[in-house]
């Protein structure tokens, strides 16, 4: 391959690690040709792209980009893909599910997720369990909604009863 192809190879690896907010490192070597199919259609249909990369040149996109991912530079070794998502959870569950069918491939190798990363196979539970962005916000504003929802509620139910303990107050203060 000639160094012209390898740097447009970087740069469209350096792209798409700035376009996406994640992405997870596999090894997808032992499987045949039906389920790599098969896992590209299941990325396809959950909004997740899936390259195969050579380590090399991952290695030097992640050292070009403005971001630090030295700790994932360990993974980097046999046989890649990457998946991106802008979902968290979403190639972890993927791959849970995928994993149920094949019993071991594809194996994770490490993840970048909302700038944290994950070593290892072991994480794939962890990473299935991450909320997504807006799953953080609609808890967030459900719990600011309770209180209200709950002075609401006690208003409408004890509506007899309130006008009735503000007409004997106000008869009190006349």
């Amino acid at each position: 391959m000639k160094k012209e192809e390898k740097d447009l190879i970087i740069a469209k690896i350096g792209q798409e690690l700035e376009n996406y907010s994640c992405f997870y490192l596999v090894e997808t070597t032992g499987l045949n040709a039906e389920e790599t199919s098969a896992l590209r259609r299941e990325c396809f249909n959950n909004d997740i792209k899936l390259l195969v990369v050579k380590n090399t040149l991952l290695h030097k996109a992640l050292e070009k980009s403005q971001k630090d991912y030295s700790e994932i530079y360990s993974a980097l070794h046999g046989s890649t893909s990457i998946m991106f998502s802008n979902v968290g959870n979403a190639p972890a569950k993927l791959l849970k599910k995928v994993i149920k069918k094949n019993a071991t491939l594809p194996a994770l190798k490490a993840a970048y997720v909302e700038e944290t990363v994950y070593l290892g196979a072991d994480q794939l539970d962890t990473l299935s369990h991450i909320k997504s962005k807006n799953e953080l916000i609609a808890d967030v504003i459900a719990l600011l909604q309770s209180p209200a929802k709950n002075v609401v509620s006690a208003l409408s139910s004890g509506g007899g009863k309130l006008h009735g303990i503000l007409e004997t107050l106000s008869k009190k203060e006349g």
